[in-house]
Protein backbone atom coordinates (compact mmCIF):
# COMPACT_ATOMS: atom_id res chain seq x y z
CA UNK A 1 0.00 0.00 0.00
CA UNK A 2 1.66 3.23 -0.67
CA UNK A 3 2.11 5.64 2.09
CA UNK A 4 1.46 8.92 0.88
CA UNK A 5 -0.59 12.30 2.00
CA UNK A 6 0.12 12.30 5.52
CA UNK A 7 -2.76 15.13 6.03
CA UNK A 8 -5.20 11.86 5.11
CA UNK A 9 -6.27 10.37 8.18
CA UNK A 10 -6.85 7.17 6.14
CA UNK A 11 -5.39 6.66 3.10
CA UNK A 12 -6.19 3.48 2.38
CA UNK A 13 -9.57 3.99 2.69
CA UNK A 14 -9.26 6.79 -0.26
CA UNK A 15 -7.57 4.76 -2.64
CA UNK A 16 -10.02 1.94 -2.35
CA UNK A 17 -12.73 4.67 -2.65
CA UNK A 18 -10.91 5.89 -5.72
CA UNK A 19 -10.51 2.43 -7.15
CA UNK A 20 -14.30 1.57 -6.90
CA UNK A 21 -15.42 5.38 -8.75
CA UNK A 22 -13.17 4.32 -11.49
CA UNK A 23 -14.66 1.12 -11.32
CA UNK A 24 -18.12 2.98 -11.90
CA UNK A 25 -17.19 5.22 -13.83
CA UNK A 26 -16.26 2.97 -17.02
CA UNK A 27 -18.69 -0.65 -16.12
CA UNK A 28 -20.96 0.15 -18.74
CA UNK A 29 -18.21 -0.44 -21.54
CA UNK A 30 -16.45 -3.32 -20.27
CA UNK A 31 -14.80 -5.31 -17.28
CA UNK A 32 -12.52 -2.08 -16.61
CA UNK A 33 -10.64 -3.73 -13.52
CA UNK A 34 -7.29 -4.68 -15.58
CA UNK A 35 -7.79 -1.15 -17.27
CA UNK A 36 -8.31 1.05 -14.43
CA UNK A 37 -5.24 -0.54 -12.54
CA UNK A 38 -2.99 -0.62 -16.07
CA UNK A 39 -3.33 3.13 -16.08
CA UNK A 40 -2.22 3.50 -12.49
CA UNK A 41 0.83 1.60 -13.31
CA UNK A 42 1.67 2.72 -16.11
CA UNK A 43 1.42 6.74 -15.07
CA UNK A 44 3.70 5.72 -12.11
CA UNK A 45 6.26 4.55 -14.73
CA UNK A 46 6.21 7.33 -16.45
CA UNK A 47 5.93 9.56 -13.59
CA UNK A 48 8.89 8.08 -12.04
CA UNK A 49 11.26 9.25 -15.00
CA UNK A 50 10.80 13.10 -14.31
CA UNK A 51 12.56 14.82 -11.64
CA UNK A 52 9.39 15.15 -9.51
CA UNK A 53 9.17 14.16 -5.88
CA UNK A 54 8.04 10.67 -4.81
CA UNK A 55 5.10 11.69 -3.43
CA UNK A 56 4.03 13.40 -6.68
CA UNK A 57 4.88 10.38 -8.47
CA UNK A 58 2.39 8.46 -6.15
CA UNK A 59 -0.27 11.00 -6.38
CA UNK A 60 -0.30 11.64 -10.21
CA UNK A 61 -0.78 7.62 -10.26
CA UNK A 62 -3.75 6.75 -8.08
CA UNK A 63 -5.43 10.28 -9.19
CA UNK A 64 -5.48 8.78 -12.85
CA UNK A 65 -7.73 5.91 -12.32
CA UNK A 66 -10.29 8.11 -12.19
CA UNK A 67 -9.70 9.93 -15.30
CA UNK A 68 -12.96 8.95 -16.95
CA UNK A 69 -15.02 9.30 -14.10
CA UNK A 70 -16.95 12.16 -16.28
CA UNK A 71 -18.34 8.72 -18.07
CA UNK A 72 -20.83 8.41 -15.67
CA UNK A 73 -22.33 11.26 -17.18
CA UNK A 74 -22.84 10.04 -20.73
CA UNK A 75 -25.60 7.64 -22.48
CA UNK A 76 -24.57 4.36 -22.19
CA UNK A 77 -26.18 3.92 -25.54
CA UNK A 78 -23.26 6.32 -26.93
CA UNK A 79 -20.58 4.26 -24.40
CA UNK A 80 -21.87 0.83 -26.01
CA UNK A 81 -21.70 2.36 -29.60
CA UNK A 82 -19.90 0.05 -31.89
CA UNK A 83 -20.35 2.20 -35.01
CA UNK A 84 -19.10 5.65 -35.70
CA UNK A 85 -20.57 8.75 -33.91
CA UNK A 86 -22.43 11.40 -35.80
CA UNK A 87 -20.40 14.73 -34.56
CA UNK A 88 -23.27 15.85 -32.14
CA UNK A 89 -22.91 12.03 -30.65
CA UNK A 90 -18.94 13.30 -30.47
CA UNK A 91 -19.48 16.40 -28.79
CA UNK A 92 -21.78 14.68 -26.10
CA UNK A 93 -18.64 11.95 -25.75
CA UNK A 94 -16.35 14.70 -25.48
CA UNK A 95 -18.04 16.18 -22.23
CA UNK A 96 -16.91 13.79 -19.97
CA UNK A 97 -13.73 15.29 -19.73
CA UNK A 98 -15.61 18.57 -18.28
CA UNK A 99 -18.16 16.56 -16.92
CA UNK A 100 -15.20 14.60 -14.83
CA UNK A 101 -14.15 17.80 -13.64
CA UNK A 102 -16.74 18.96 -12.95
CA UNK A 103 -17.61 15.85 -10.49
CA UNK A 104 -14.00 15.82 -8.52
CA UNK A 105 -14.34 20.41 -8.26
CA UNK A 106 -14.06 21.69 -4.89
CA UNK A 107 -12.19 18.71 -2.83
CA UNK A 108 -9.56 20.00 -0.18
CA UNK A 109 -7.70 16.29 -0.88
CA UNK A 110 -4.32 17.03 -3.19
CA UNK A 111 -5.31 13.43 -4.58
CA UNK A 112 -8.64 14.82 -5.84
CA UNK A 113 -7.44 18.12 -7.05
CA UNK A 114 -4.99 16.46 -8.99
CA UNK A 115 -7.80 14.01 -10.29
CA UNK A 116 -9.65 17.00 -11.47
CA UNK A 117 -6.85 18.01 -13.50
CA UNK A 118 -6.42 15.06 -15.52
CA UNK A 119 -10.18 14.07 -16.49
CA UNK A 120 -9.81 17.67 -17.88
CA UNK A 121 -6.80 17.25 -19.53
CA UNK A 122 -5.99 13.83 -20.75
CA UNK A 123 -7.51 14.52 -24.14
CA UNK A 124 -5.17 17.11 -24.48
CA UNK A 125 -2.70 16.75 -27.62
CA UNK A 126 0.60 18.03 -27.67
CA UNK A 127 -0.40 19.89 -30.94
CA UNK A 128 -3.13 21.69 -30.14
CA UNK A 129 -5.65 19.42 -31.51
CA UNK A 130 -7.25 17.84 -28.18
CA UNK A 131 -10.13 18.70 -26.20
CA UNK A 132 -11.76 19.84 -24.51
CA UNK A 133 -9.83 23.37 -24.23
CA UNK A 134 -7.44 22.68 -27.21
CA UNK A 135 -4.39 23.26 -25.08
CA UNK A 136 -1.31 22.96 -26.71
CA UNK A 137 2.27 21.78 -25.37
CA UNK A 138 3.44 22.90 -22.07
CA UNK A 139 0.08 24.66 -21.21
CA UNK A 140 -0.92 20.84 -20.58
CA UNK A 141 -0.74 19.77 -17.03
CA UNK A 142 1.68 17.31 -16.85
CA UNK A 143 -0.58 14.82 -14.81
CA UNK A 144 -2.64 15.40 -18.14
CA UNK A 145 0.01 14.72 -20.44
CA UNK A 146 0.87 11.33 -18.54
CA UNK A 147 -2.04 10.25 -18.72
CA UNK A 148 -2.92 10.85 -22.41
CA UNK A 149 -0.18 8.71 -23.43
CA UNK A 150 -0.73 5.72 -20.54
CA UNK A 151 -4.46 5.68 -21.69
CA UNK A 152 -3.97 5.91 -25.42
CA UNK A 153 -1.02 2.89 -25.36
CA UNK A 154 -3.32 0.77 -23.05
CA UNK A 155 -6.53 1.59 -26.16
CA UNK A 156 -4.41 0.37 -28.50
CA UNK A 157 -3.37 -3.04 -26.81
CA UNK A 158 -6.71 -3.97 -25.54
CA UNK A 159 -9.87 -5.26 -26.61
CA UNK A 160 -12.33 -3.14 -26.32
CA UNK A 161 -16.60 -3.43 -27.05
CA UNK A 162 -15.84 -1.41 -30.37
CA UNK A 163 -12.13 -2.85 -31.20
CA UNK A 164 -9.55 -5.31 -31.46
CA UNK A 165 -6.12 -5.06 -29.93
CA UNK A 166 -3.52 -4.40 -32.01
CA UNK A 167 0.03 -5.80 -31.72
CA UNK A 168 2.62 -4.50 -28.81
CA UNK A 169 5.11 -3.86 -31.50
CA UNK A 170 2.71 -1.53 -34.10
CA UNK A 171 1.32 0.00 -30.82
CA UNK A 172 4.72 0.99 -29.83
CA UNK A 173 5.74 2.00 -33.32
CA UNK A 174 2.14 4.53 -33.21
CA UNK A 175 3.43 5.80 -29.91
CA UNK A 176 6.76 7.02 -31.38
CA UNK A 177 5.40 8.40 -34.35
CA UNK A 178 3.10 10.34 -32.33
CA UNK A 179 6.09 12.31 -30.10
CA UNK A 180 5.84 16.06 -31.17
CA UNK A 181 2.36 16.07 -32.57
CA UNK A 182 -0.02 13.67 -29.54
CA UNK A 183 2.55 13.43 -27.25
CA UNK A 184 5.11 15.61 -25.13
CA UNK A 185 8.63 14.23 -26.66
CA UNK A 186 10.51 14.03 -23.25
CA UNK A 187 7.44 11.73 -22.26
CA UNK A 188 7.99 9.58 -25.17
CA UNK A 189 11.62 9.21 -24.53
CA UNK A 190 11.23 7.79 -20.99
CA UNK A 191 8.19 5.65 -22.65
CA UNK A 192 11.29 4.09 -24.47
CA UNK A 193 13.29 3.93 -21.28
CA UNK A 194 10.84 2.34 -19.49
CA UNK A 195 9.42 -0.21 -22.01
CA UNK A 196 10.22 -3.42 -20.95
CA UNK A 197 8.65 -2.28 -17.70
CA UNK A 198 5.63 -1.29 -19.15
CA UNK A 199 5.30 -4.52 -20.92
CA UNK A 200 5.99 -6.66 -18.32
CA UNK A 201 3.18 -4.44 -16.31
CA UNK A 202 0.69 -5.28 -19.12
CA UNK A 203 1.76 -8.99 -19.33
CA UNK A 204 1.19 -9.48 -15.85
CA UNK A 205 -2.17 -7.91 -15.53
CA UNK A 206 -4.33 -10.17 -17.74
CA UNK A 207 -5.24 -8.15 -20.47
CA UNK A 208 -9.19 -9.46 -21.10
Amino acid sequence: MFKFLSTESRPSELLDYIVRMGYIAELNEWDNRPHIERIRRYCYILASGLDIAQRDVEIMSIASQLHDVGKIAIPVELLTRKGDYTRQEWAVMEKHTSEGAQILKGSSSPVLQIAETIALSHHERWDGSGYPQGLKGDKIPMSGRICALADVFDALTSNRIYKNAIDDIDALSLIRKSSGTLFDPRLIKIFDAKMDEILKTKNALNLP
